[in-house]
């Protein structure tokens, strides 16, 4: 879309991170190659919010309703962006909604799946001593994906059993791990230093050299389908939230913990596993067993 390399340079003025500028353009080129091949307008000035509007109904017949909602929010950024530098005088999306996007619960992981996914990595080569510290890290930090992805050897404290991350909003936070994990961390530490790419700042180390996200979430679904079952690096987040709150953490520390701004998503991590907590605290409290 015409514009959208204006808007690249404003966002890396505005230091928004490198994961919401990738999402950003890519909803705007996304828009633009519709527009184009539908042969609408694709002049800003000539469009019109039914021409926005189609494109979100394509995209909730391709893909699920969070989808559609993240490239919606993203392409209102574009023009408001646009109304605020004077190239509109009204964003066509000023009147819209986002679309719905139904609660779906992600479920959390059982303590004996988990155990599972660890014994997969226990062997002792250079990808087992890695792959057992990623998902070590994932289960007792609750990081988020492009958080651990983006750590640098620098970052891991492991005298001290702490690691620095830097989240959404360039928002730094240090997170505790606990002494296993500190040895497993330790391991890994010690083979990364006989990988040839040992001399990068990065902490995790590929075969190519510094992993990506991708690469991370890649390990995880692996070693989980080799454990015979199906997880994702996202559920391991929303599994430290449910054990906090099981363990009767405090729910301030959770969120600042977690890097949350909002209480809302304490109800929205570990919601498939809220029964179970509910039962947890009701045996605590049963009157009979006060009586």
């Amino acid at each position: 879309m015409a514009l959208r390399d204006s808007w690249r340079r404003s966002l890396l003025a505005a230091n928004k991170s490198p994961r919401t500028i990738k999402t950003y353009l890519a909803a705007a080129d996304e828009l633009g190659r519709f527009l184009v091949d539908r042969g609408m307008p694709t002049i800003m000035s000539n469009l019109r919010r039914e021409h926005v509007e189609t494109w979100i109904a394509d995209l909730l017949g391709k893909h699920k309703p969070a989808t559609a909602s993240v490239r919606y929010r993203a392409v209102a950024q574009f023009f408001k962006w646009a109304v605020e530098e004077g190239e509109l005088s009204e964003s066509p999306m000023s009147r819209m909604k986002p679309p719905i996007v139904p609660d779906a619960p992600v479920p959390v992981v059982g303590e004996d799946a988990l155990k599972r996914l660890m014994k997969v990595c226990s062997g002792s080569d250079f990808n087992d001593r890695r792959d057992m510290a990623i998902i070590a890290m994932f289960i007792d930090t609750g990081v988020r994906r492009s958080e651990c992805a983006g750590l640098k050897v620098d970052d891991v404290d492991l005298d001290n059993g702490q690691v620095t991350v830097l989240g959404k909003g360039r928002g730094v936070r240090t997170l505790a791990f606990g002494r296993k994990t500190a040895q497993i961390l330790d391991r890994y530490v010690r083979a990364r230093k006989r990988h040839r790419s040992a001399g990068l700042p990065q902490f995790w180390l590929g075969h190519a050299g510094a992993m990506t996200g991708d690469g991370l979430y890649q390990v995880v679904v692996s070693r989980a389908a080799s454990a015979g079952f199906a997880v994702y690096p996202h559920q391991l987040r929303h599994t430290f939230a449910h054990l906090w709150q099981v363990e009767g953490g405090n729910e301030s520390e959770l969120m600042q913990v977690m890097g949350w701004k909002s209480r809302s998503m304490l109800n929205r991590y570990g919601a498939s596993a809220a029964a179970e907590r509910a039962r947890a605290s009701h045996r605590k409290l049963s009157p009979m067993d006060r009586l």
